[in-house]
């Protein structure tokens, strides 16, 4: 069996040893490593001697067909403390039960069980660990050893993002991974912390193109899109006519990658007039009056409250960027291909070392409006774009990834015909992009074309409509209608949303009969033969002067990404079989393939609709719910705002014979720890809320205790039993049944309910099993679609539950979050302070302080006291001894050691608060007294798109419902905003 090496696994105390361990486990002989099985996740370990142990995994990879096992050495793992293990990531190992576990189960069978796929394996020694092991080929080794500035260039499933992801973790200082969508930049951070990998030297931010504007300063309105720009063009359609019925997508092409693309600004009608013939769509005449369209666009912008990215990254650059200084050490661009030169300039301008970055990408999936191509990205470099130092990325060799580790090997064929028919068609796009791919799937697969008939077609559908495995893809938004009226399927996509996905089986339906006359002309006078090259010759077009690239290039890149979404199987659909591009491509109509489908599972379909939510991809999640997934409404009242508000009069009437609604309103506060229900409750004379008024606990009109700052200390022990136990009750009664370790009726709810259903709390069942610490349930809810970004009416996700239980229980945050973790918190926070994105990574002490002050305020902005402590100090505001207490009981995993003195707190909390001089400047929380800390009242969160208030999303005004009277021991939000001079959120009213 082979043995290869994770690059990062430290060798140098155990060498010899390892030796040893390694002739043993080549030679098959497992005895004398003494390899045996954890009770913890799909890792073994080998001992290397009395004190040390190798961490292993097994992995699984076809070879000739063939399936082979091989080993993966992880970890040294030394004096026994599996605790620390980087992968381990703090779970008890069971050394009675590892030895306890007999070398026949090292047999192959139960090894192949338990392995992880491996996709490749050349003759490399060692491999690189992202969310799954990978062995380089000699093309990515090179293209990782060669320093930077570096260009890839790759197509999909070339594992140009792995390479890429490999090198920024080589990186020191501050680093930057940018890609234009947001899904493929949080799919980066997660491969790049993928099994607790961490880089103390570097300080990584993975941001959309958006997100990055949003650091400098977050623009005004809403980015302009496709279908809002159509709108606006609807109006000029006379002007449109003027320039040759350019249809609305290339006009915004037009704008967007011409006249607005340049690094110096939006082009002046001179500059725009002097551009070579295939610099841009228009003619010289028609140009003139596309550049006034333009400046009619600009100002539309401003009346719709939209922006233009580029518009923004040109003003970003020159009134933020360039004066503040750069601030990146290296910096990663994915997808270049997507930006445009002047967001590619602001995201130079921000590197300290011109050099100092590295760009992937591939020209033959452009289906966003630019110009882009390697050779017009050359000339900007030779014209500055970066620095000079940054033109060694062009005199080096690009580095070109051919191997595609994804598709199959005819869709991969299939593929290489197209780029085959572009080439022969329009001449290479730049000698960069001059290379075919080459499959390493030891699959066959399968490409089939289908006329669009009755009886074909609703073979499809029968086959395909209950299969989560099974997408549907078509050119445009508009065309979707006409496909679902064919096929139920609810994963239907235009091209735009596609990209970036993939399914082992793709349908594409009519992309080249309801665009005929635009693909006659991608092949227009291509004949068989000029199709047999085995590789693509570099040439350029005949007619310089020819602009049928440009016109033509979203049709035949759309059809390129759309075929390359298909892993395993791929069917076009087409009403026009005989279309010469098709015959061109060597398809020839046959019947729809009878392949034995299985009907994907409720839980499949659920984890469907979460992924494509997470992607933005909401209109195939809603309608994959409605098809598969639909749900009956809950039949008990949840616990909510609206509830309470029509339970109070009938609780508070002390007329009103009835306890029921008191009960309820009684258990209502103290859930969610709410003094001004139970004040009220008391002096409506309802008996357990007087009690606990008459016992000091809380304090409002009602109650018959002298003011707490006059207590005796020696009351508290009392008052805090008698808390415990009146809170400690209600939550016994709500949480038992999510804490118990059988829970398949909470599932058979959620089904029935849906995952995110309301209980009768008003929680969802993630956030009450958050609560629990029920890590098991947690994963069993996420794999049924339960979503862990949900709030309720507190502005309190699954998460901040959790946090919230360990801020009135301390120890929680030890027994309870650990496991959990992985699984909810969310990989970042996203804050807005002083007009710009701050972003708070999980290995920042913020984000945990900000945390939870935020699942925390709640009960600390109101006055319902539930510790032994000196009462005081929790309505003025956060305090460290309160906050370190928590933190302290976290695993170091979570809390590193060097955190743990109190006084690390205290550090963090004041360097940043609104009026620190620190760099940089997050102004998460503002100073309300000394040594009491609120979150900073001018601060909002991203909700969904938008930003909202903090304190609007926390619901204080719901929370101070009843609470006027005593308001002079905590400030109020815009009352601290006034005093400390912040500028407050817009649109907020002080509720004083």
């Amino acid at each position: 069996m082979r043995l290869l090496l994770y690059k990062d696994i430290d060798l140098r105390r155990v060498k010899p040893a390892f030796d040893k361990v390694k002739a043993a486990i080549e030679a098959d002989d497992f005895r004398s490593a003494d390899v045996k099985k954890l009770n913890v996740g799909p890792y073994h370990r080998a001992k290397l001697d009395y004190a040390n142990r190798l961490l292993l995994q097994f992995a699984r990879v076809n070879l000739d067909g063939a399936p082979v096992t091989v080993c993966l050495a992880l970890e040294v793992i030394e004096n026994h403390a599996y605790e620390k293990s980087r992968f381990l990531r703090g779970a008890t190992v069971d050394e009675a039960k590892i030895e306890r576990e007999p070398p026949s189960a090292l047999a192959a069978p139960a090894l192949a069980a338990s392995a992880t796929p491996l996709r490749w394996l050349g003759s490399q020694q060692q491999f690189e660990l992202l969310d799954k092991p990978i062995v380089f080929d000699e093309a990515q080794e090179a293209a990782l050893e060669q320093p930077a500035p570096l260009v890839v260039i790759g197509s999909a499933g070339s594992g140009k993002t792995a390479v890429t992801l490999s090198r920024l973790r080589q990186a020191e200082g501050r680093v930057l991974y940018v890609t234009l969508s947001a899904y493929l930049a949080q799919g980066a951070r997660a491969l790049h912390a993928a099994h607790g990998f961490e880089n103390p030297k570097q300080e990584v931010d993975f941001l959309s193109y958006r997100e990055l504007l949003e650091t400098l300063r977050v623009p005004p309105g809403r980015e302009v899109t496709l279908p809002a720009f159509a709108g606006w063009c609807a109006r000029h359609r006379q002007s449109l006519r003027l320039l040759g019925d350019l249809d609305a997508q290339a006009l915004f092409e037009e704008f967007r990658g011409v006249i607005g693309a340049q690094p110096g600004g939006p082009l002046s009608l001179a500059d725009y007039l002097a551009l070579g013939t295939r610099q841009s769509l228009l003619n010289p005449a028609q140009r003139e009056l596309a550049h006034g369209l333009f400046q009619r666009y600009r100002a539309w912008l401003d009346e719709s409250g939209l922006y233009d990215s580029n518009l923004v990254a040109e003003a970003w650059r020159t009134q933020i960027a360039v004066p503040a200084g750069p601030v990146y050490d290296f910096v990663v661009v994915d997808e270049v291909q997507d930006l445009t030169p002047v967001q590619l300039a602001l995201v130079l301008a921000l590197l300290k070392k011109p050099d100092h970055f590295i760009l992937c990408g591939d020209s033959h999936q452009i289906v966003h409006p630019n110009f882009f191509s390697w050779s017009a990205l050359k000339a900007l470099f030779w014209q500055g774009l970066a620095g000079e130092a940054a033109e060694r990325a062009l005199s080096q060799p690009l580095r070109v990834l051919q191997a595609n580790y994804r598709n199959t090997q005819a869709v991969t064929a299939l593929a290489n015909r197209l780029l085959k028919i572009k080439q022969a068609r329009f001449g290479s796009v730049d000698r960069e992009s001059n290379f075919l791919v080459r499959s390493t799937a030891p699959e066959a697969g399968s490409v089939s074309l289908v006329a669009a008939k009755g009886a074909a077609v609703q073979a499809l559908d029968a086959a395909t409509r209950q299969s989560a495995q099974h997408a549907l893809i078509v050119l445009r938004d508009e065309d979707k209608a006409a496909a679902r009226a064919r096929f139920r399927t609810p994963l239907v996509f235009s091209v735009a949303e596609a990209k970036g996905l993939e399914y082992p089986h793709v349908l594409l339906v009519d992309i080249v009969s309801g665009q005929r006359q635009a693909y006659a002309e991608v092949c227009d006078g291509v004949q068989p033969a000029d199709l047999e090259a085995d590789e693509l010759d570099y040439r350029r077009a005949k007619d310089k002067a020819d602009k049928s690239l440009e016109l033509y290039k979203f049709y035949v890149n759309a059809l390129y990404v759309a075929m390359t979404r298909a892993v395993q199987s791929l069917t076009l659909v087409e009403s026009d079989p005989a279309h010469p591009l098709l015959a061109l491509l060597g398809l020839q109509a046959g019947d729809a393939v009878s392949q034995p489908v299985r009907a994907s599972t409720r839980e499949e379909w659920a984890q469907e609709a979460r992924k494509l939510q997470l992607q933005g991809k909401d209109e195939q999640a809603q309608a994959i719910q409605a098809a598969f997934l639909q749900h009956k409404t809950v039949p008990w009242a949840p616990w909510s705002r609206q509830l309470v508000e029509d339970l109070a009069p009938k609780a508070l009437d002390a007329k009103n014979p009835s306890n029921k609604p008191r009960q309820a309103l009684y258990d209502y506060a103290l859930w969610h720890r709410q003094h001004q229900w139970v004040t009220a409750l008391g002096q409506a004379g309802f008996a357990p809320a007087r009690q606990l008024l008459d016992q000091g606990v809380f304090w409002g009109a009602g109650s018959t205790k002298p003011h707490p700052h006059g207590f005796r200390s020696d009351t508290w022990e009392q008052l805090e039993s008698l808390t415990r136990k009146s809170v400690a009750a209600v939550r016994q009664r709500h949480l038992l049944a999510w804490e118990a370790k059988k829970f398949k009726d909470l599932l058979q709810q959620a089904d029935t309910y849906g995952p995110d259903h309301a209980s009768p709390v008003g929680a969802t069942p993630l956030m009450l099993a958050a609560m629990a610490g029920n890590a098991p349930l947690v994963q069993a809810l996420l794999d049924k679609g339960a979503d862990p970004q949900r709030r309720d009416e507190f502005g309190h996700t699954a998460w901040d539950h959790a946090l919230g239980r360990a801020m009135q229980e301390p120890a929680f945050a030890g027994t309870g979050m650990p496991a959990i973790f992985p699984l909810l918190a969310p990989p970042a926070l996203d804050v807005q302070t002083d007009g710009r994105l701050v972003r708070l990574e999980r290995g920042q002490a913020e984000y945990w302080v900000l945390q939870l002050m935020l699942a925390g305020l709640k009960t600390q902005w109101s006055r319902c006291v539930v510790r032994s402590a000196e009462l005081r100090k929790y309505p003025e505001g956060f305090f460290a001894d309160q906050l370190h207490e928590v933190l302290a009981n976290l695993p170091a995993w979570l809390w590193a050691d060097k955190r743990r003195k109190p006084s690390y707190v205290n550090q963090v909390l004041a360097r940043a608060e609104v009026a620190s001089a620190y760099q940089p400047a997050r102004k998460l929380w503002a100073r309300a007294g000394t040594g009491r800390y609120l979150p900073n009242p001018a601060m909002q969160l991203r909700i969904g798109d938008g930003w909202v208030p903090v304190y609007e999303v926390m619901a204080l005004d719901w929370v101070d419902r009843g609470s006027g009277e005593d308001a002079w021991y905590r400030p109020r939000p815009l009352a601290l905003v006034a005093r400390l001079g912040l500028r407050p959120p817009e649109d907020s009213t002080d509720a004083e």
